[in-house]
């Protein structure tokens, strides 16, 4: 993996960490808990969507593909906190 390569991963994890604090708490985490949070929620979303047989293409498709598995472990985290 190039610098480049490295740097889209991080702002796809960024973003996608972003959009579901929005989503969830109403609010983003940070800078860096964003991106940690967009990357697991990249691999979990990675993990549902290839169980339900659907396929993602190119950037946008990555973004709500991490977006959709943060929300999942925000939600997750949200049943353990209780």
């Amino acid at each position: 993996m190039d610098v480049t390569n490295l740097i889209i991963f991080l702002a796809i994890g960024a973003v996608a960490g972003w959009l579901a604090g929005l989503l969830m708490k109403g609010g983003g985490f940070g800078i860096l808990g964003n991106i940690i949070i967009g990357i697991i929620g990249a691999v979990i979303g990675g993990f549902v969507f290839g169980l339900l047989g659907i396929t993602t293409v190119g950037i946008v498709g990555s973004i709500i593909t991490a977006t959709v598995g943060a929300i999942i472990l925000l939600f997750i985290a949200k049943l353990i906190k209780k």
